[in-house]
């Protein structure tokens, strides 16, 4: 077995969902060594989530409460949070059309189980840096409210981020589930506290079935696996000793004019509540349903033989967010964001008495292995034969097939000296005389063109601007003016990429909040095959124009949309939506074509 000494040494100081690159780390830190922090590598078993079958209209009651955990056979124990006393919660399993409620019942006692530090320049490994747990931070209620991500159901059952419950009280939703074959998941979506409710240990995996996945007859049961990746950070004791205590460290990059850290990554990999695990598993074909439940780290993952080389041809995705994919897709690698979910079969027959690792190859990975797969050496039975097609159903969306839409502009900003924003835009005919103008982005387009933008949101406490009509389809152009990669995740709907286009940026001035010339475009970037199913997150790198169109239906109320960063939600990367049917927005004088008339913000 590998035994792995986590130090500072061996922990890069940059991360591909970090706010920016770390470049400040002190000599000393980068050479210091932690005592004592030692865990051995896939010494322990996967847990694998006992599976909730309810049935049809049931009243499901899921119970929220701290337990304490291992999270590695070697540390002590760990208090988390937890549904029905599992981290991460049972699977629900349901079929499509059946409808569902659920009484989320918050019983959580205790102190927070989560300590946070803010470090100036922090170290990327365990432990505090010699820095005080926050006292605001320690003195959080058990304030939850869940939020079933990917789900298309009513606003008032989505988990709105203030209508969170305090302990002896329940959030009682109901899902419809009237949506394809998909892995949804459900986490705490608490306002300005997501991502320390969500690294208590609360989250879990939701499935829905239906006929056309039924007739692929995919790997099930035993050999049908959720993988619940995240990273998580632990305390130690005065000797460096790992205590298993959970730890939300931050580091600083400034504070004036604001508090700017970097979203939070830890040092150790967890899947299924597990650090480094294995699993065991047969000479035949598997069915991994991943998801990327970190705060803020992105995967790509790919598998290593014993002596680290790649392993190709043995990994096929066969469905993305929302569904199945058309096709199965052959590839290497696959890259998660946070909150993205990936279907994807492993085909083991060629690795009989061999042991193959998952690995993280992206940037800025402090240790690369996630877990490990320990194939039997006997042969054995696979009735499984890989399907050429997957989703008769399916119809890839383009510009030219969509039905009459609404168009939005949203651009993601760094402004110096502050966190990242999300802006919505509106489009006016005519820009000021001097430029650049805070909340003024000029954008020019491939066929020539220059569109003006005007900012009339940038924060969660602005007014509600977007109004989408029930049923109707909307495209969303979404242009990073940063150079940070954001996951934006829309409540309600599943939606499909259109495009993404390279942009050069430079004309924006981050100082004044506004473009001095123009935005123009580099040209055509791939959507990557596994990018062209539905999607509920999208990935839209610094520099980009990312275009996504969906239908707003299945459900009205009032949603968000955020980027799924969560310390980036948290700090003000999420804004308000409503859907409501055509007839009433009519009546409705505060909206204008879709719009509230806002004055610029």
């Amino acid at each position: 077995m590998n035994v792995v000494a986590v130090s500072p040494t061996m922990l890069s100081p940059t991360c591909r969902g970090d706010l920016m690159t770390r470049t400040d780390h002190s000599k000393a830190a980068a050479e210091a060594t932690l005592v004592g922090v030692r865990l051995t590598k896939f010494r322990d078993p996967l847990q694998i989530p006992p599976v909730l079958r309810p049935s049809p209209m049931q009243l499901l009651t899921i119970r929220m409460r701290t337990e304490q955990v291992r999270l590695h056979s070697e540390l002590p124990a760990t208090r988390v949070w937890t549904y029905n006393g599992l981290f991460p919660g049972p699977t629900i399993e349901v079929r499509r059309g059946e409808r569902l409620r659920v009484i989320w019942h918050n019983e959580i006692t205790g102190d927070y189980p989560v300590e946070a530090v803010e470090v100036l320049n922090a170290t990327p490994g365990p432990g505090r840096d010699g820095a005080e747990p926050l006292p605001d931070v320690a003195a959080l209620p058990p304030w939850t409210v869940v939020h079933l991500h990917g789900s298309r159901t009513g606003g008032g059952n989505d988990g709105w981020p203030e209508n969170a419950v305090l302990p002896g009280n329940a959030q009682l939703s109901e899902y419809p589930n009237d949506q394809q074959a998909t892995a949804l998941w459900y986490h705490d979506h608490a306002m300005a506290i997501t991502a320390l409710n969500v690294m208590t240990g609360l989250a879990g995996m939701y499935l829905i079935r239906d006929a056309e996945e039924d007739s692929l007859r995919l790997p099930h049961g035993e050999h049908e696996v959720p993988l619940i990746i995240c990273d998580r950070n632990l305390d130690t004791d005065g000797q460096g000793n790992l205590t298993g205590q959970l730890l939300h460290k931050l580091s600083i990059l400034f504070t004036e004019p604001e508090k700017v850290a970097l979203p939070f990554t830890g040092p150790f990999t967890l899947v299924n509540g597990v650090i480094w695990p294995h699993l065991t598993v047969d000479a035949r074909w598997y069915r991994f349903r991943m998801l990327n439940a970190s705060n803020s780290r992105f995967y790509t993952l790919a598998l290593h033989d014993e002596d680290g080389a790649v392993v190709s041809g043995a990994m096929r995705q066969i469905g993305s967010d929302g569904g199945l994919l058309p096709a199965p897709l052959a590839l290497d690698q696959i890259t998660l964001a946070p909150a993205e979910r990936a279907d994807v079969l492993i085909d083991f027959h060629a690795f009989r008495g061999r042991s193959l690792t998952l690995v993280n190859t992206g940037p800025g990975t402090p240790n690369p292995d996630v877990m490990q797969f320990r194939v039997r050496a006997h042969a054995v039975h696979d009735g499984f034969t890989l399907p050429a097609t997957l989703s008769p159903s399916f119809v890839r969306l383009t510009h030219d097939n969509l039905p009459e839409h609404m168009h939005r502009w949203l651009v993601l900003t760094l402004l110096a000296g502050k966190h990242p924003e999300m802006w919505e835009m509106v489009e006016i005919d005519q820009p000021p005389p001097t430029l650049p103008a805070d909340g003024i982005v000029q954008v020019a387009l491939a066929n020539g063109t220059v569109k003006t933008l005007q900012r009339v949101s940038r924060d969660f406490k602005d007014a509600v601007n977007f109004y989408v009509d029930y049923n109707g389809w909307e495209q969303w152009s979404i242009l990073n003016a940063s150079p940070v990669a954001h996951p934006i995740h829309i409540h309600l709907i599943q939606f499909q990429a259109l495009s993404r286009d390279g942009y050069d940026v430079t004309g924006f001035d981050n100082t004044v909040g506004g473009t001095t010339t123009p935005l123009t475009p580099k040209g055509p970037l791939p959507v990557d095959p596994n990018e062209q199913g539905w999607k509920d997150v999208i990935r839209v790198g610094g520099g980009q124009l990312v275009r996504v169109a969906g239908q707003f239906a299945g459900a009205n109320g009032r949603y968000v949309y955020h980027c799924h960063i969560l310390e980036h939600e948290d700090e003000g990367m999420m804004r308000t939506f409503v859907v409501m049917p055509e007839q009433v927005m009519k009546l409705d004088r505060h909206v204008v074509d879709g719009h509230h008339p806002l004055h610029p913000a």
